[in-house]
């Protein structure tokens, strides 16, 4: 309980932030400024934290506290040694007057600095590749900020002081996570469309990230793989599923740099290591990653953009993801390329879940051939439907195909999950109960009528390997037979009551006079035409 406080307390302080920036600029941008200043602070915050811890062996009282410490202790002759055991943790250091304590008290006494502050990215920036270019989108001189110096500053420092309102001393990993989580979905429904360059829909995740580590989830160094990570939620769902969550390795790679940079602040502020993160900004087609190291993975996460263009240029054809089917996903849609990608990717017990459009499931030609030959290779496993508007970006129906590398049958699991939802203003959503459901259907793996249907490779063979789920799954609900004397009977007392109105109405208009002989003359003239 004393967590969720502590979570919506924090979710509170840090949606006042994005209040402060809401008139000035949208959400696609105030983004930007809030998490990347909100994870300054957790940097610092953390940093003073394990100070004191390794002065006194003891958690501080406060971050003032802390912050005089470290002072005093950086006065000492076993100043660098300390700092040297911090950056062998932490990967940086930060010195007093760079902190956010520091900055926080220098806002309230209106002495804050923004060069200052931008030193201290600088500084975080080049202590490490792991927090290279981190706060390259947070532009503390932008016009946005304010018109002049003065303004500009006075936001900067508006926003420094709401931030520092958010304790987190006492909060633990989990709740700053969740906090930032929430405060990222918030942000995707702000902005709408571009959202899904960064954000999927947690039910969708939760789905996606149960069927996925079904089965692995005592598994100790669990891998996990998103190709197209976003923010990076989908890869850290698994944490919650996992009983070793402390081993996982997780593994991301993004195209698009500011939300490359969302999910690399978003691991940290979820307590994941350095060593257990392996993160990358890059093209997921146009160029294979990761090539050394680990390559397959034991679960592999996807939700890529949906029928996105891409080069389909011949060279892959000799690709090592490519080169088994023959034929390329079509330049207009890259959803087989991505699927490829992914199954490439994943070790030959893992399974892989992966969110596309429905035209995956019947499109014809290059489409129609990977299809066929998945199917063959018995790597579709299951195909579920999803409600549709579930996401910010698309209103379209999407689909979660389910992919094994190696397994003994052909047949396929088809999932009609499109009437689980609640209705909402702008978005509908998936309940924890309909996402039990699905998962229940998913884990009996057997036909139930109007709702699943196990079909065997001839079923599929038969329907010219079209997974359209209506063509395995019928929903269709047979509406009730019409008793047709009751419904004539119906009628005549509806007649009857139409007739005792317009008794009444003329009876009403005939009590009506004028002195007016031509208004009289039309009156007569109404009620006539309506006495028939």
């Amino acid at each position: 309980m004393a967590e969720l406080e502590n979570s919506r307390d924090l979710i509170s302080v840090l949606w006042s932030g994005a209040d402060i920036l809401r008139s000035k600029m949208d959400a696609n941008e105030y983004k930007d400024y809030l998490l990347g200043i909100v994870f300054y602070k957790y940097l610092s915050d953390s940093f003073l934290i394990k100070v004191y811890d390794l002065i006194y062996d003891e958690r501080p009282e406060s971050l003032k506290i802390a912050l005089e410490a470290y002072k005093e202790a950086l006065e000492d002759e076993s100043a660098e040694e300390l700092k040297e055991q911090i950056k062998s943790e932490f990967h940086y250091v930060i010195e007093p007057e760079l902190t956010y304590t520091y900055f926080a008290d220098a806002a309230r006494n209106n002495s804050f600095n923004r060069e200052q502050l931008q030193k201290a990215f600088n500084n975080i920036e080049q202590s490490d590749p792991l927090f290279a270019d981190l706060f390259t989108d947070i532009d503390l001189y932008s016009n946005r900020l304010g018109t002049g110096d003065q303004k500009q500053s006075d936001t900067i420092s508006n926003l420094i002081k709401e931030i520092d309102r958010a304790d987190l001393l006492n909060s633990d990993a989990d709740v700053l996570g969740n906090a930032y989580e929430y405060l990222i979905g918030q942000f995707a429904s702000e902005t709408g469309k571009k959202a899904g360059e960064f954000y999927t829909p947690q039910a969708v995740s939760k789905i996606l990230t149960r069927i996925a580590i079904a089965g692995q989830e005592d598994k100790k160094g669990l891998s996990v793989y998103d190709p197209c990570m976003g923010s990076g939620s989908l890869l850290l769902n698994a944490k919650k599923y996992s009983t070793e969550p402390n081993y996982i390795k997780y593994y991301g790679q993004e195209l698009m740099t500011s939300t490359f940079n969302l999910a690399r602040m978003n691991m940290f502020l979820h307590g994941i290591v350095p060593e257990n993160q392996k993160l990358r900004n890059g093209d997921t087609l146009d160029g294979d990653w990761p090539t050394d190291e680990e390559t397959d993975f034991n679960m592999v996460l996807m939700n890529p953009p949906y029928s996105a263009n891409w080069s389909a240029a011949a060279g892959f054809l000799q690709d090592e993801r490519f080169s088994d089917y023959g034929v390329l996903a079509p330049k207009s849609k890259a959803d087989y390329a991505f699927l490829l990608h992914g199954l490439y990717h994943l070790k030959s017990n893992g399974t892989m879940a992966i969110v596309l459009p429905h035209g995956v499931l019947f499109r014809g030609a290059a489409e129609g051939k990977i299809r066929e030959k998945l199917l063959r290779s018995g790597n579709i496993y299951a195909v579920i439907g999803l409600p549709s508007n579930l996401f910010y970006n698309t209103s379209i129906p999407t689909c979660i195909m389910v992919l094994k590398k190696h397994r003994e049958g052909r047949d396929v699991l088809f999932i009609d999950a499109s009437q689980k939802f609640e209705k909402g203003k702008k978005q509908n959503a998936m309940t924890d109960e309909h996402i039990d459901a699905v998962i229940d259907l998913y884990t009996k793996r057997e036909t139930v009528d109007k709702e699943a249907y196990l079909a065997t490779f001839e079923d599929i063979e038969k329907n010219d390997f079209n997974l359209n789920i209506p063509r395995y799954v019928d929903n269709f609900e047979k509406e009730e037979e019409i008793d047709l004397n009751e419904l004539i009977s119906e009628m005549e007392a509806t007649n009857q009551e139409i007739l005792k109105a317009q008794e009444e109405f003329i009876s009403l208009m005939k009590e009506l006079s004028s002195t007016d002989e031509n208004i009289m003359e039309t009156l007569n003239k109404f009620i006539g035409m309506i006495e028939g």
